[in-house]
């Protein structure tokens, strides 16, 4: 079901925005998203790899750009609601004809998404033969499921979380308080995930990116959680805004 508009609004903190500005490299559509390549690549050398799931796609890029200069950064932004995304990736195989499609030796290959993205990431991981290519996924404010959380749709992200944890990869989850009413929050499938790891919150008061108030922090290995507050629609975009301090 659709989102609840959240009737909040915070005029505190600061939820400063990244501005838009044109980034040297080249262009190409791709069958899903945009890709950005570099403008140079050193000949046998890896090219770092973002490939992000919903959000404008000049965000993504500049995160990319900020964690490293060197990275291409496939930006996927196909609608709204994370239905649309799962049926983008629901057919075995789609993610790696996707990469292949990109046609360069990618390495490390990031996966992030951010709101709805969550549906094509998670169809994603259902494909164990994508985890060879995948080393390391971030999922900014974006884990939902229904309200009776389902073990199922959960599944993909908490076995990979376990990989990162065991420091087989690398996962980082942030969270807001926002509460979007007909379906779980993203506390909500957090609190989830951190029973299903035997994890626990440590409790925490600090300022994050871009003006951002942190409040609680889990680690486990190369896993890591972050909870920040903030339950109306300038606090859920802080999450994709701060894209590049996620990747560092």
């Amino acid at each position: 079901m659709p989102q609840n508009p959240s009737p909040m609004t915070d005029s505190t903190r600061a939820h400063r925005r990244l501005s838009q500005s044109e980034l040297p490299g080249g262009r190409a559509k791709l069958s899903l998203g945009t890709l950005l390549a570099p403008l140079k690549a050193r000949p046998g050398r890896k090219i770092p790899l973002l490939v992000h799931f919903h959000g404008a796609e000049w965000v993504a890029e500049q995160s990319g750009r900020q964690w490293n200069s060197r990275t291409a950064v496939l930006a996927v932004q196909i609608g709204s609601g994370s239905g649309v995304y799962a049926s983008a990736f629901e057919t075995p195989g789609r993610f790696r004809a996707l990469l292949d499609e990109a046609g360069a030796r990618f390495g490390p290959v990031v996966v992030t998404c951010f709101s709805a993205g969550y549906g094509a990431v998670r169809e994603i991981l259902k494909d164990r033969a994508n985890w060879d290519r995948i080393d390391a996924l971030v999922l900014a404010d974006s884990l939902h499921s229904d309200l009776d959380i389902d073990a199922g749709q959960m599944r993909p992200f908490v076995d990979f979380a376990r990989q990162a944890a065991a420091k087989r990869k690398r996962m980082l989850v942030t969270h807001s308080e926002v509460f979007p009413g007909t379906f779980a929050s993203t506390t909500q499938t957090a609190d989830y995930f951190l029973g299903q790891l035997g994890l626990k919150r440590r409790a925490v008061l600090k300022w994050g990116p871009l003006g951002m108030q942190q409040l609680s922090q889990a680690r486990a290995g190369r896993f890591e959680m972050l909870g920040f507050a903030g339950n109306s629609a300038p606090d859920h975009i802080d999450h994709l805004h701060a894209l590049a301090w996620w990747l560092k």
